[in-house]
């Protein structure tokens, strides 16, 4: 369900502004509003599964998810849909920590690895065929049923959790949620988000104002969880340089990735006069080579150590976004002017994504590996979630102004050349920071 409608809701984003008359801004949040919400509450929902029953915490945030996927299939206007994207949010963020989570705590140490590959192969299959699916469903029915199709899915997933899934809790779980540090990075991730948004082009008071505050109740999360007991965040996590320069990493790299698939899909669309299926199917192979790369990427990491496909591997990135800069409605030919900037991008990040989790996970006490993963997990959302609100509107993509071919093409590039000098940018860090030396032969395998 996730994984499906990450890649629906881009595709569809050129119907909806279409049907509702939407400014660029309101497509904006209509990506957001989901985002906002699971990467401010992800921790907690790890933290209510913990302490309440990850099954319980899994089911709920699955009937959430579905409920308020319904109400994004029936929104009237565009604000509505807003509403219901931060419902599905909320949702998300209380069933996906529950998954892995589940499957930690339920199967034994030996199948463990084969049940946790086959989490992740069935995911890489749900991510290719969203955007078949969901480019099917957009261009030939509608883009709701893009979100109604969660519903039946949804029904089976409570069917066959309450009847096969048994219950679990951690053993070592906080005493007391983190509430104050809930609210704080939720109001600030949000004002910072809104301000970005707003301003369009136009630094009013407003939006000055509202980043000031989003970036005050950020400092003020940091100084919380720092006298935090139990803290939301563990700050000592980020003693460890190759942890920090990691989460950096993620910061810049996966802000890269959801901004760039936010603008390409709709500048397919306005620019270079593709279906909304032709679009969605543009970055196929992404998923593809991830699919068939990951476990070797993973695999040469643990011989050789991570660093050198972490820094390597944006560079790689950066290079793809170069070729892609060249697309535009004289330039659109699928296999000659996109595909070649696809396959680099997707090399690139077939290259780093495995040894940058591993060494998120490596670089954590053993007793937090699951804490560091849920951080790096939020640190991945809010990225998005910040890319997508900053970029846009400094590349001029603004109000109505997106439906012009000309902005479109001016948009799409500064938003893709940005998004390489972040990448780029993102290589220098882990140069300097992940200098982790190759396990030895026994701990390699």
């Amino acid at each position: 369900m996730v994984f499906l409608d990450s890649t629906i809701a881009n595709v569809a984003t050129k119907k909806i502004g279409q049907e509702f008359d939407a400014s660029f801004g309101a497509l904006q949040w209509v990506q957001n509003g989901y985002l906002l919400p699971l990467a401010s509450l992800i921790l907690l929902g790890g933290s209510l599964g913990d302490r309440l029953g990850r099954r319980r915490m899994y089911l709920i945030g699955v009937a959430w998810f579905a409920i308020a996927s319904l109400l994004c299939a029936i929104a009237p206007n565009v604000e509505t849909l807003i509403a219901a994207r931060a419902l599905q949010g909320v949702g998300g963020a209380l069933l996906t920590p529950g998954s892995l989570a589940i499957i930690s705590s339920t199967f034994a140490r030996e199948d463990r690895a084969a049940a946790v590959g086959a989490w992740s192969g069935l995911g890489g299959v749900a991510t290719a065929i969203g955007p078949f699916l969901g480019g099917w469903l957009v261009q030939d029915v509608s883009w709701r049923w893009a979100f109604g199709l969660n519903l039946p899915f949804a029904v089976a997933v409570i069917v066959l959790g309450l009847k096969y899934v048994p219950e679990s809790q951690a053993e070592h779980r906080a005493h007391r949620l983190d509430i104050p540090g809930t609210v704080l990075v939720a109001g600030g991730l949000g004002a910072l988000t809104y301000g970005m948004t707003s301003a369009a082009g136009s630094w009013g008071p407003t939006a000055v104002l509202t980043l000031v505050l989003g970036l005050a109740l950020l400092v003020a999360f940091v100084i919380v969880e720092r006298d935090e007991k139990e803290p939301l965040v563990p700050l000592g996590l980020f003693a460890d340089r190759a942890f920090s320069g990691a989460n950096l990493m993620t910061f810049m790299a996966y802000g890269a990735l959801g901004a760039l698939l936010f603008v390409l899909t709709l500048h397919l669309q306005i620019a270079a006069g593709y279906g909304a299926l032709a679009a969605g199917t543009a970055t196929l192979p992404v998923t593809i080579f991830m699919m068939f790369l990951s476990s070797r990427s993973a695999a040469l990491a643990a011989r050789i150590g991570p660093t050198l496909q972490m820094t390597v591997g944006p560079l790689i990135c950066a290079a793809g976004l170069l070729l892609m800069t060249r697309i535009d409605h004289h330039h659109h030919n699928y296999v000659t002017d996109v595909l070649p900037g696809v396959i680099v991008f997707a090399v690139g990040l077939s290259t780093f994504v495995a040894p940058l989790t591993s060494t998120v996970m490596g670089t954590a006490p053993p007793d937090q590996v699951g804490i560091a993963s849920g951080v790096n997990n939020a640190v991945a959302r809010a990225a998005s979630l910040l890319a997508v609100a900053v970029l846009p509107p400094l590349a001029g993509l603004h109000g109505e102004a997106y439906r012009k071919i000309s902005v479109m093409e001016h948009g799409f590039r500064v938003v893709t050349l940005s998004c390489a000098a972040l990448l780029a940018v993102s290589a220098v860090v882990v140069a300097f920071t992940v200098r982790l030396p190759a396990p030895a032969p026994d701990e390699a395998g």
